[in-house]
């Protein structure tokens, strides 16, 4: 069985392909799709190669039937919309993964993947933890950067955040979680807790989301599934958690990651898109489609001190804009924010730059960049 192969970064690594697999290496694919966001597929995927043992791939439905699961050790559904990829996976495939699982695979959920590994009544979901999601009806209450803790056994997955009091994670929408007395799952464990109180869209009522499960995990048969309800693939200084996470779930060494990887270039803050900020935030497309150099310039600097989601989809292009003022500050952008998916647009606009300033950002970033990696 073929699987496809990732091309987003020909420039760090050769294509995968498990026609030519290292038997040394962690196979781990990410699920892709209808209902998985392509943004956030993407992220993981850039996410998992910061860890030079593991093998990264995407699998979708159609693998899956034709026996995919059989090549892999691990499994992760994505972002996006949990009820869809339900759909998209159908049935029989979600008793594969199942089966996976119970015979020894680890499985990550995050967000809406969190949301589909959940056993929560009355929603289509797998029922491979103990949780339920609550509040459903108000699933768009907003998005930004949150604030979570970590008790003692989230310290002992993640001792680099043991010293903080306080770390941050970009949360969009994710399931709120509490006990399902009624599972299967007797057990799981939690790892750490929302802080932030996130309500500020869909009329969704205030404190709801703070003091509830951040991240959690379970044994599922010999295998153990992992769930996330925010994104760290999304995160600067936090992408490391996703491979993390995977080795978990395999009873495999916690390894160290690069100290540029878990290190951002700026410490971030709790800050919640107000209904404000998400009506500029939007009025920002036009000014990359019709602005100046310098309105674009400064649209790039309100986006990044906001940690912007929907910018992501902006920066690629901007990296071609017709300023070299507003590529160099797009390549910085994405250089801020440890954004990997972008390598290879890095490298192709550094081969085609013309001008010196910016070709030296360029340079500084991509150098920058590649300290991300353990390898």
């Amino acid at each position: 069985m073929k699987l496809k192969p990732i091309f987003f970064f020909l420039t760090l690594l050769a294509a995968v392909s498990c026609t030519n697999v290292d038997n040394d290496k962690i196979r781990v694919a990410v699920f892709q799709g209808d209902g998985g966001s392509a943004t956030c597929i993407r992220e993981t995927v850039a996410a998992l190669t910061v860890d030079n043992e593991m093998e990264v791939s995407i699998v979708t439905s159609t693998d899956i039937s034709n026996g995919a699961l059989s090549g892999l050790d691990a499994i992760i559904i994505p972002g996006g919309g949990g009820s869809r990829q339900y759909l998209n996976l159908g049935q029989k495939n979600m008793d594969r993964i199942r089966e996976f699982v119970r015979n020894g695979g680890g499985a990550v959920g995050i967000c809406a993947g969190a949301y589909l590994f959940s056993d929560t009544p009355d929603y289509s979901c797998m029922a491979m933890t103990g949780a339920r999601a609550i509040d459903r009806e108000h699933d768009n209450r907003g998005h930004g950067m949150a604030k979570f803790t970590l008790n003692d056994a989230g310290k002992e997955v993640f001792p680099e955040l043991a010293a903080r009091d306080t770390n941050y994670v970009f949360y969009y929408e994710g399931p709120v979680f509490v006990d399902n007395e009624n599972s299967a799952i007797e057990e799981y464990t939690v790892f750490g807790i929302m802080e932030s109180d996130v309500h500020e869209e869909g009329n969704a009522p205030a404190n709801m989301t703070n003091g509830k499960p951040f991240f959690i995990g379970n044994e599922y048969g010999e295998g153990k599934v992992f769930c996330t309800i925010a994104h760290p693939e999304a995160t600067p200084g936090k992408i490391w958690i996703i491979p993390r996470m995977v080795r978990w779930t395999l009873d495999l060494p916690l390894i160290s990651y690069t100290e540029e990887a878990v290190t951002p270039p700026v410490e971030p803050s709790e800050i919640l898109m107000s209904i404000q900020d998400l009506e500029y935030e939007s009025s920002l497309l036009q000014t990359f489609l019709y602005g100046t150099p310098e309105e674009k310039t400064d649209a790039l600097d309100w986006l990044e001190a906001h940690y912007s989601w929907i910018a992501k989809t902006w920066l690629q292009g901007l990296l071609y804009d017709a300023s070299p003022v507003v590529r160099k500050r797009a390549a910085e952008y994405i250089g801020n924010i440890h954004y990997l998916p972008f390598i290879a647009d890095l490298k192709s606009a550094l081969d085609n730059e013309t001008d010196a300033e910016t070709r030296t950002a360029m340079q500084t970033v991509l150098g920058d960049m590649e300290k991300l990696y353990n390898r």
